[in-house]
């Protein structure tokens, strides 16, 4: 399956500061880093998360840079009524991060996995569509490009989609209607096929290796690694993610664009550097993989978010693993965390 690279229709960029920006996902990992640097870029902002996996906690650096309590909307985007701000609000950009983004758990249900990813992502495209939304800023990711031959590393936008996992699938679904309200409906899109994203906040059972290898070592428990840990990924730093959505916030659409470092990191490289960043010395338990269709090696060709959006990756792997670091170990003492009353009461309710 071919998608094409560029949407149509796609302009050239613009120096305007988007006006109202939505962002479905907004409390979650990479959604509150977003939503903290478009207050830093001037943009008025609203979240919609259904706080399954999000947190209000999350939305502290957001809510110091102006963000309110009603700025911050409880909804599904599997739902009529939860998409319904859409209508409501008109927002001039929709950056939809909301997503069921743990691959194992799309393994266990494939069709929770595609209610999420597929529906909900309808849902939020034909209210965008119906509401005349300026520009979609859909989160893609890396799996939808199933396994590549080492001779395609790094991975071009326009490199076949053939996913070979069920996350990988309702991704690649997604691209696909996003596409064709682009054609239908005349949606400016930019889709952002991000690496694996690492970075402070991330968490959670079904998280990335990175936030998995530091929890495990800074909780005192032995890190595990599948297969025999040489398989490569392509990890990007959350904060580097953000100022690509930022970036890409004062542009039209581009259809397609991978958003990563470039580079091959081994499993086994990242234990290393997870465990001099951590300072605890102690040996990883290797175990067979738990599940079918695992992706040997990835890495993203760059090229065209430098040529059309003039962004590139900031943060080095070992500057990015430290800040994990230490942003787990502030999580561990929560008495040191300082948030917006409204913030502390929201997080209590929920």
């Amino acid at each position: 399956m071919d998608l094409p690279v560029t949407a149509v229709g796609v302009d050239q960029p613009t120096d305007l500061i988007p006006g109202r920006v939505l962002v479905t996902g907004g409390a979650g990992f990479i959604g509150s880093h977003v939503v903290a640097r478009l207050m830093l870029m001037g943009s008025q902002v609203r979240v919609l998360d259904n706080f399954s996996t999000g947190r209000i906690e999350n939305l502290t650096d957001a809510a110091y840079g102006g963000l309110t309590e009603a700025d911050v909307v409880s909804g599904d985007i599997r739902t009529p009524d939860g998409v319904e701000i859409i209508h409501q609000w008109q927002p001039d950009v929709v950056v939809h991060l909301a997503a069921q983004s743990s691959v194992p758990a799309a393994h266990r249900s494939p069709p929770y996995d595609a209610d999420v990813n597929v529906f909900g992502t309808v849902n939020v495209l034909d209210a965008c569509a119906r509401s005349g939304v300026r520009l979609v800023i859909n989160a893609a990711s890396s799996a939808i490009f199933g396994s590549v031959a080492p001779h395609d590393l790094p991975v071009q936008e326009d490199h076949p989609i053939a996913p070979v996992s069920p996350y990988g699938v309702s991704k690649a679904a997604g691209l696909h209607y996003l596409d064709w309200y682009g054609r239908q409906h005349g949606l400016s899109y930019t889709s952002m096929v991000f690496g694996n994203v690492y970075g402070p906040r991330q968490e959670g059972s079904d998280c990335g290796v990175v936030s998995l290898m530091v929890d495990a070592l800074l909780g005192g428990r032995q890190a595990v690694i599948y297969d025999d840990g040489t398989q490569t990924r392509d990890f990007i730093h959350v904060s580097d993610v953000a100022e690509a959505i930022a970036v890409a916030c004062h542009h039209n659409g581009v259809g397609m664009v991978n958003i990563a470092s470039g580079r091959q990191t081994s499993v086994n490289e990242v234990y290393d550097t997870v465990r001099e960043a951590s300072g605890v010395d102690s040996a990883a338990r290797y175990e067979p993989l738990p599940w079918p269709g695992e992706v040997r090696n990835m890495a993203l060709d760059t090229r065209k978010a430098r040529e059309l959006l003039g962004w590139h990756p900031k943060i080095g792997f070992t500057e990015g693993v430290r800040t994990t670091v230490r942003d787990a170990r502030r999580r561990q003492a929560p008495s040191q965390i300082l948030s917006p009353l409204w913030a502390r009461e929201r997080a209590v309710s929920h």
